[in-house]
């Protein structure tokens, strides 16, 4: 279970106000003062989920000081990533929408194995949202023995 993840974003206060509304939580400042312009957006679910949104072209890079890891700002950074999350939201489809069309941010609506809203941040950072109708589908897709057999049947067919 994904407990926490981090991105980076062009208007880290505002994305985490953003995904705070979709979660139906919080925007905090990061606790730590080390990350200056830093912000979480707290789900306050029993699973304890949350969001950090970092300045853009902030790194994330291991520490040989004892530290965990120590922070960077990268200005080459490509605007583009791969990292991306699939999220239980408790807003509906239409909720999404609106502030979809109220940030300018793009909005897909994917089908495929399981179906997902796809929320492009600032219209550069991918995050897949799970109204709760969608989220009984994921979730019935990712049950251990269903998945067993979906990547069994995928690998009998390659």
């Amino acid at each position: 279970m994904i407990h926490h993840l981090s991105i980076a974003a062009y208007h880290p206060r505002h994305v985490a106000c953003v995904l705070a509304e979709l979660f139906q939580g919080e925007a905090v400042p990061f606790p730590d003062p080390h990350y200056l312009d830093s912000y979480v957006a707290l789900t306050f679910d029993i699973h304890g989920t949350v969001v950090d949104v970092h300045p853009f072209a902030t790194e994330l890079i291991p520490s040989s000081e004892g530290n965990a890891f120590q922070s960077r700002q990268n200005l080459a950074a490509s605007r583009y990533t791969a990292t991306h999350a699939a999220i239980s939201v408790p807003v509906s489809e239409e909720q999404i929408q609106a502030i979809a069309v109220r940030e300018g941010w793009q909005l897909r609506y994917r089908k495929g194995f399981f179906d997902v809203i796809e929320l492009w941040i600032e219209n550069r950072v991918l995050v897949e949202l799970l109204p709760p109708a969608l989220a009984s589908e994921y979730l019935g897709f990712m049950e251990p023995q269903a998945l067993r057999h979906f990547f069994a049947a995928k690998a009998a067919s390659t």
